[in-house]
């Protein structure tokens, strides 16, 4: 099975917001494009996404660009859910918290949502629930918090070794999961 992991187009948010799983919309004009987006990727058999409005339309767009008829939307595959830091500015955030954040990433939900240790589990259970044996092509578009935990999960690699990868809006990385065996085919790192 290929799954093609895709970052959502860019939403509309104030730069220097923290957001996760607060449902944005995207700008207008999609950017980057569905036919940016989508370049040089193999054909999908099937796209699932989160349901978040930013990967969710990212998602239709990329289905009628594609000719996919249908979309599955995964609730495990949402961004981490940030609490009461959701929709503030990161520089608003009490320092202390964050500090408290920093010193124990995984575990530490000083803003009284999701840790990245919980999410991780979420997100590990429906990459759990694929078909190694299936030769679909699988395109999932979600977040980049996922999309890292996702590469952690089947590389094999704790996840703050994959927190600092760049992704872009409209990133994209493929994966080729067989019976006992997972091979990272490549990484775009998107607009």
């Amino acid at each position: 099975m290929d799954v093609v992991l895709i970052r959502h187009a860019q939403p509309e948010v104030s730069a220097g917001t923290c957001y996760g799983c607060l449902d944005l919309p995207l700008v207008s004009p999609l950017t980057p494009s569905a036919a940016q987006i989508a370049a040089g990727l193999p054909a999908p058999t099937r796209i699932v996404t989160s349901p978040l409005a930013r990967a969710s339309g990212t998602a239709q767009a990329l289905a009628q660009a594609a000719g996919v008829p249908a979309i599955d939307s995964e609730p495990r595959l949402r961004e981490i859910d940030f609490g009461n830091w959701e929709g503030v500015a990161w520089d608003a955030i009490d320092r202390g918290a964050l500090d408290q954040w920093a010193a124990d990433l995984l575990h530490a939900r000083p803003h009284g949502g999701e840790s990245p240790a919980q999410a991780m589990a979420r997100v590990a259970g429906w990459a759990g629930s694929l078909d190694a044996d299936s030769s679909e092509c699988l395109w999932v578009v979600g977040h980049a918090g996922p999309m890292r935990m996702l590469a952690a999960h089947w590389l094999g690699v704790p996840l703050p070794v994959t927190v600092n990868w760049a992704l872009g809006f409209g990133a994209s990385c493929r994966f080729t999961l067989e019976p006992g065996a997972v091979r990272l085919g490549w990484w775009n790192r998107g607009a």
